[in-house]
């Protein structure tokens, strides 16, 4: 097997298709799929991700900076639509105005940047106000809505209402349940609110992955779908309860990321003898040890160190002593093993899976944390 680089992320087309399909129906024809592909796709990649999403009929893309929104832009199909939902950098203002780049907008500083851009540009921009609801984050307050209103109404010629959105403090867990009926409450009176002044706005959207599973009676006009896109639960808790409630035992997502890399030495040691960096890994008989060529500078973490899993021909080998930046080791006593041969890291191999929720569990990752840790120097396929 010949490699260009050190590993591969392979993405699996029908694993997109089955999950867009999937989303697609929990939220029927009337709402509206804002894949979110912010953190360079949740690690999958943008420019792999997003004409792939495209392909499968999403036309709505959703990020958090303006530097992810180039990025997005340059993936993109013309009819296709790309909002903020974070930051914008000042710099960025000009294009975010000139190439119709929707964005959130939660306090007068980004609000009257915009506006003063749209004027110089003579054009409209099209934002959504965020309303804070409980989360304490950021968003307007109750007593400042009068004030956007104001800032809407006077500025008709530079501004397009194209959402009024919130977003809910922890859906994947019902421990939070009281908290986001109170931030639903909150919003529908702000909704109500901008409606009464006159201020229409053309999207209402308030739900994260987590909140379509949990609470689709808050999924308005659009859903903003990050994680289920790539085939995870927001929550081990928020799986539990959907195939519960829909009395089914196999997950109708389906993973979409495989990492992989391949063997590039192997060692016969002798019982007795320390292993790679430092004392914590001693041979207690004689051991074939295989090197592969990744490490915590791709993704995989130290904590690995005497406590990882990979496969390899169909078996779970252990990781052995320390990983470090650009090498792990794995004990490969009891197989047949030669340099080339395919290491799985996460994914399938021989009938055995390693899946992402299972290396996360193993390094101390939620699922988020450890797909946006993937070098975005590893190659993204499409399989």
């Amino acid at each position: 097997m010949i490699y260009n680089n050190s590993s591969k992320i392979e993405l699996s087309k029908k694993a997109i298709q089955n999950n867009v399909k999937f989303i697609n129906s929990l939220i029927g024809e009337t709402v509206t799929l804002s894949a979110v592909v912010k953190a360079n796709a949740y690690g999958h990649g943008i420019s792999q991700m997003v004409p792939e999403l495209e392909r499968n009929g999403v036309r709505y893309f959703s990020v958090f900076s303006s530097f992810e929104a180039r990025e997005v832009q340059e993936a993109v199909n013309e009819d296709s639509r790309v909002m903020v939902m974070g930051d914008i950098a000042i710099e960025d203002l000009g294009w975010v105005v000139e190439n119709n780049i929707e964005c959130f907008v939660y306090n007068f500083t980004m609000l009257n940047a915009l506006i003063q851009e749209a004027k110089r540009q003579h054009k409209k921009v099209c934002v959504h106000v965020e309303l804070e609801t409980g989360m304490n984050r950021h968003g307007f307050r109750p007593e400042e809505w009068e004030g956007v209103v104001k800032e809407l109404d006077t500025h008709r010629e530079q501004l397009h209402l194209g959402g009024l959105t919130t977003h809910f403090a922890g859906a994947e867990s019902s421990a939070n349940y009281k908290r986001i009926q109170d931030q639903q409450i909150i919003f529908l009176k702000g909704l109500h609110f901008f409606r009464e002044c006159g201020c229409i706005p053309a999207k209402v959207h308030t739900s994260c992955s987590a909140a379509t599973l949990a609470y689709p009676e808050f999924n308005h006009d659009m859903v903003r779908v990050g994680i289920m896109i790539y085939g995870l639960w927001p929550s081990t808790e928020s799986k539990l309860i959907y195939q519960l409630k829909n009395k089914i035992d196999v997950s109708p997502l389906q993973t979409v990321l495989s990492w992989k890399s391949h063997v590039i030495d192997v060692s016969n040691v002798p019982s007795g003898q320390f292993v790679g960096y430092g004392n914590s890994f001693l041979t207690e008989t004689d051991m074939k040890i295989a090197s592969v060529p990744v490490g915590y500078g791709y993704g995989f973490k130290r904590s690995l160190s005497n406590s990882g899993r990979v496969l390899v021909n169909g078996v779970r080998l252990s990781v052995i002593s320390i990983v470090n930046m650009n090498m792990f080791l794995i004990d490969a006593t009891n197989i047949e093993i030669e340099i080339g041969t395919e290491v799985t890291i996460i994914g399938e191999n021989g009938g055995q899976r390693i899946g992402v929720s299972d290396f996360g569990n193993l390094s101390e990752q939620m699922n988020y944390e450890l797909l946006t840790r993937l070098d975005r120097h590893i190659p993204r396929v499409l399989v």
